[in-house]
């Protein structure tokens, strides 16, 4: 029988999954997703034909879906865990965590931190274990790679209180910062001041010093620093306090924030980077341009937390595939000493497999 490790990165309309071998190199076995949930529900598997889904689907059934499809294969292979990616941990869970329902009780207290999606984390994780009762499922946190910064990088000019009671920065990629270091790392040395960029749907930047993150571009939640598909980045708070004294509604305006700004607004309603940079168009070059000047803007932050830059990583959608932009950032850059660049593919779903395998060969030593 084959022991197998499965990776769940859930969202509001889809379960992407990996199945990865329980062995120390974790082989990828399997990389599958159910899109369109709530809408046209499709199935799909690496080297397989897509399948339609009943347009009823739930997010329960479609990990229902996915467990019978690995049980369908027959070929002897075992879930012996699964692990999640769960957006926000706050400032209480800094490593991979057993998830419990006394903790999942306590990360709920951050749904209105990350609402695009920590519920939905959350939902898969009690959906399992009704599916799966007795799966061991380990939680790993976007937040934790950054727990380690000093208080100048994490904190806000606001009354002590509010300090107190958690109105700080987080920051947010932490998984994908984390494999970017490990593949550095395995690589041979990491250079002493590198800052990483995870540009996608979601974006954001970290300042690494000697392979750990000293600062970042998202905040409290994942609204903040660059501008984004559909968020809206850094933004003069007072803006929101205009927008809610002339009548728009808290829900209105977090539905604005998340749905409708970023390169969605600056473009007249195109998110998509590749789109974008096909169109041409006036409004499309101005998102486009929009966007590479405040990653440089921002990336020049980060080197000065670092006090300088020895490396540039681009990853994420946009930073391995969007070339113009890694060159029109670079570009805007040269004011920097010289610098190396590089493209590093995102892995989280392999950093969440390599936490699972920690977690059961520690449980093993302990028994």
């Amino acid at each position: 029988m084959t022991e197998i490790l499965l990776v769940l990165n859930t969202g509001s309309s889809s379960v992407k999954f990996r199945i990865f071998g329980a062995a120390a190199d974790l082989p990828l076995l399997a990389d599958g997703r159910v899109t369109g949930i709530g809408t046209a529900p499709v199935f799909t598997v690496k080297g397989e034909t897509p399948r339609e889904l009943p347009q009823d689907l739930t997010q329960k059934q479609a990990l229902q879906y996915v467990l019978d499809w690995i049980d369908a294969a027959d070929d002897g292979r075992h879930v012996v865990a699964a692990g999640h990616r769960i957006v926000h941990g706050g400032g209480v869970f800094c490593a991979p965590v057993l998830l419990t329902p006394e903790v999942l009780d306590r990360l709920d207290g951050f749904v209105p931190l990350a609402p695009l999606h920590q519920p939905h984390n959350l939902a898969a994780v009690r959906a399992l274990a009704e599916i799966y009762p007795g799966l061991k499922q380990i939680g790993c946190f976007d937040t934790a790679f950054h727990a380690g910064h000093d208080a100048v990088a994490d904190c806000f000019a606001l009354p002590e209180k509010l300090r107190e009671e958690g109105v700080r920065r987080y920051g947010f990629h932490g998984l994908s910062y984390e494999g970017t270091a490990h593949f550095l790392a395995q690589e041979g040395k990491i250079p002493p001041r590198v800052v990483v960029a995870h540009l996608g749907n979601g974006a954001s930047l970290c300042a690494m010093k000697n392979g750990k993150s000293i600062d970042t571009t998202m905040g409290m939640t994942a609204l903040d620093g660059l501008p984004m598909g559909t968020r809206c980045g850094a933004l003069d708070p007072g803006v929101l306090i205009y927008l809610l004294r002339t009548g728009m509604s808290p829900d209105a305006l977090e539905e604005m924030l998340y749905h409708d700004a970023g390169l969605k607004a600056l473009s007249g309603g195109v998110s998509d980077m590749k789109a974008l940079l096909e169109d041409g168009g006036e409004k499309a070059v101005f998102a486009v341009d929009y966007f590479t000047r405040k990653v440089t803007q921002y990336i020049a932050m980060m080197a000065a937390s670092l006090g300088g830059l020895d490396l540039l990583v681009f990853t994420g959608g946009i930073g391995e595939n969007a070339a113009p932009v890694r060159r029109a950032v670079t570009e805007g850059l040269a004011f920097l000493k010289p610098f190396d660049v590089r493209v590093v593919g995102a892995d989280e779903e392999r950093v969440i497999a390599r936490h699972i395998l920690e977690f059961l060969s520690q449980e093993q030593e302990k028994s």
